[in-house]
């Protein structure tokens, strides 16, 4: 099973209610919609949405840090 992936939010403008600024995110894969310039994140709502790429920057967090992400998740 691959390891999920994160982001930070760097940009939340227009979008508020959805994204938090600082706020790590975990990014769904879709090779197609990052060929385009978009992530899909996992939002505030709970529900995964494409947003531009530019808007967050890909993290690699250290293993016992992941770790703990996920179970909050």
């Amino acid at each position: 099973m691959k390891q999920p992936q994160f982001v930070i939010c760097v940009d939340n403008s227009g979008y508020a209610a959805s994204l938090e600024l600082r706020k790590v995110y975990e990014l769904v894969k879709d090779l197609e919609a990052e060929r385009e310039g978009y992530f899909r994140i996992i939002d505030e709502s709970g529900e995964d949405y494409l947003y531009g790429a530019e808007r967050f920057v890909k993290v690699s967090l250290p293993k016992d840090v992941k770790a703990a992400v996920i179970r909050a998740a």
